[in-house]
């Protein structure tokens, strides 16, 4: 079993596999309000990154303790050149 990160695009979505040695799962992003601008093969990565953007602003206490407990971070980045904003 390979570990990282393995997208795999369906015809309804996509899969997204996360392994380590001590843990594992699967990340579905599917069509929905907020990546109808998103084509099907970014549609996973339009809808993470739309996710964090929203989570991160929460002002929630508890979300940062969280996220400071795996090490994460989330920092939005600007769009290049012809690249579409999206909703």
């Amino acid at each position: 079993m390979a570990y990282g990160i393995t997208v795999k695009q369906g015809t309804g979505g996509t899969r997204v596999e996360i392994r380590s040695r001590n843990q594992a799962g699967v990340l579905y992003a599917v069509p929905a309000e907020g990546s109808w601008v998103a084509s099907p093969d970014q549609l996973h990565a339009h809808a993470l990154a739309g996710f964090f953007a929203e989570l991160v602003k929460r002002d929630d206490p508890s979300l940062r303790a969280l996220m400071n407990r795996w090490g994460l971070s989330y920092r939005e980045l600007p769009l290049e050149d012809g690249d579409e904003e999206g909703v």
